[in-house]
């Protein structure tokens, strides 16, 4: 099957063509950095980890770039409101810069709890500041660029598709509909690419704007509204105007790191870009539109985007409090693979809805998973001839093989159906005696799993020691002399030892607790 996926930038599921023969260059919208993730969050980068490994699957070399959001992050659409890693700072009593290494490491062992796939890149907005300037010096070079008594601002009416990725009718947008509008703005979808540290505030994170930046002649700015670090020289001539060399201070927009940050590491043109649907109308509209003006060339081939996790069928608010964490998850005695689980059991492009009973559900499915992957060290492969080898294919149906399971999520990422693939797999195999189970096709089977999904069902499901062997071997002597008593005595002890036995007429499987 054709990989394939649904692109935002087309509307339609696309076949999967990269720029580059077997290469792939992917960008993933990363966290802002001022409080742990919660499981909305993670849903996002389960699902593109998962992207990641159906392109390894199809033999493509990945290059990936994850961005960390330190800094210009506003509360609001409108580019204001409070600093995200600024409000983390004072809820915890920190600087802004140490908050964001707390909460990078966060991030950084989240994925790993995940069994997530590095990417290549981290990338720090705050590393690349310099690019982040030089970016704006080419829009304001091209005449993309104005600036206000807060900041530097892209004209959105000079770049004339800016409205077809997310569908937006500028026309019948009223000023404030999506974001309170700012009457010193050209438009209303103008959005801030550089803003000015205000007057009597000195930001924890903050740079010096680059005297070519920053018209200051013009008088519709009020200087008296920027904080610098020399003194005002009065222009006589323009008694609002200051000396060219005066630095004044600030910070990057949200929108401009993923650009520069992108095309400094990736080029251009990216093959991917991912992140939520929340990002369409507003960031990753910006992000085509700051980034394609300075190129003059597309920004991204495929957009993919996942939908919203809902927890109890309500948006995650923090005013709910159901922004459950991994350390929420903990306390409650699931894993982030249990969680990992839950969110393959639904499609990226689908509103998933989390609940504690649903997270039950796939704990179990994946605890069951598991006894099945424990099954390799209770067979063997002793195939002679082409015999048998109709015997396990009987066993393993052709629908299960590996390419089966990798078909169904070239589909556009559709793990669902991968899923109920395997399930039916293990339950022909459940209704099979283990002696006619072939353990290489099984094995086979579970490093697919494995691979495509990032259950760590091999790591998860070590042999038993030989003691345990030796007592199974012992009960089923004592089976098979009637001697139910010691039977039962051996089953308890294998039971301490967090290993339940399961019996049938032929034989006795034994499973982990």
């Amino acid at each position: 099957m054709t990989l394939k996926f649904h692109n935002t930038l087309t509307g339609r599921v696309d076949e999967f063509v990269s720029q580059t023969t077997n290469k792939v260059l992917i960008y993933s919208c990363g966290p802002t950095v001022y409080d742990s993730l919660h499981i909305g969050n993670w849903a996002s980068y389960i699902y593109w980890d998962t992207l990641v490994r159906i392109l390894m699957a199809n033999n493509y070399e990945i290059t990936r770039v994850i961005n960390i959001t330190d800094v210009g992050h506003l509360t609001s659409d409108a580019d204001d409101g409070e600093d995200k890693l600024e409000k983390g700072a004072k809820r915890e009593g920190k600087t802004s810069w140490e908050i964001a290494k707390i909460y990078t490491n966060d991030f950084i062992i989240g994925m790993e709890k995940f069994g997530m796939i590095k990417p290549q890149y981290i990338a720090k907005a705050t590393d690349y500041i310099p690019d982040q300037i030089n970016l704006i010096r080419k829009l304001k070079d091209k005449g993309y660029t104005y600036q206000i008594n807060d900041g530097i601002y892209f004209d959105t009416s000079k770049f004339p598709t800016y409205a077809d990725f997310a569908h937006i009718d500028i026309n019948a947008q009223r000023a404030g509909a999506r974001i309170e509008f700012n009457p010193e703005k050209r438009n209303s979808s103008d959005f801030a690419l550089w803003k000015f540290t205000p007057t009597d505030t000195k930001r924890d994170m903050e740079w010096v704007t680059p005297g070519d930046l920053v018209d200051y002649g013009l008088s519709i700015i009020d200087y008296s509204k920027l904080q610098s670090h020399s003194s005002i020289e009065p222009n006589p001539h323009n008694p609002k105007s200051i000396i060219h060399n005066l630095p004044t201070m600030g910070f990057p927009g949200w929108h401009l790191e993923c650009s520069a940050i992108a095309m400094n590491i990736l080029g251009n043109t990216l093959d991917i870009h991912t992140g939520g649907i929340d990002h369409i109308p507003v960031h990753h509209t910006n992000e085509i539109a700051q980034s394609e003006a300075a190129t003059g060339v597309r920004f991204s081939n495929y957009w993919l985007h996942n939908n919203f996790l809902k927890v109890d069928g309500t948006k995650i608010s923090k005013s709910l409090g159901n922004g459950y964490t991994i350390s929420d998850l903990h306390e409650k005695n699931f894993s982030p693979l249990d969680f990992r689980m839950f969110i393959l059991q639904g499609h990226y492009k689908s509103e998933g809805n989390f609940t504690f009973d649903a997270l039950t559900s796939a704990k179990n499915r994946l605890h069951n998973w598991r006894n099945i992957a424990a099954f390799r060290h209770q067979t063997h492969d002793t195939i002679q001839n082409d015999e048998e080898k109709n015997q396990t294919n009987k066993i393993i149906p052709s629908y299960a093989t590996p390419q089966a399971i990798i078909e169904a999520i070239d589909n556009d990422l559709g793990t669902p159906e991968a899923l109920k693939i395997i399930d039916d797999t293990f339950s022909d195999i459940l209704s099979t005696q283990l002696k006619n189970v072939n353990q290489q096709s099984l094995m086979q089977i579970i490093e697919t799993i494995d691979n495509l999904l990032g259950l760590q069902l091999i790591e998860s499901t070590p042999d038993i020691s030989d003691d345990n062997k030796r007592v199974i071997i012992e009960r089923n002597t004592a089976r098979d002399q009637k001697d139910w008593a010691k039977a039962d005595e051996l089953r308890n002890q294998l039971l301490g030892s967090g290993i339940i036995l399961r019996d049938s007429d032929s034989q006795s499987v034994w499973e982990y607790k």
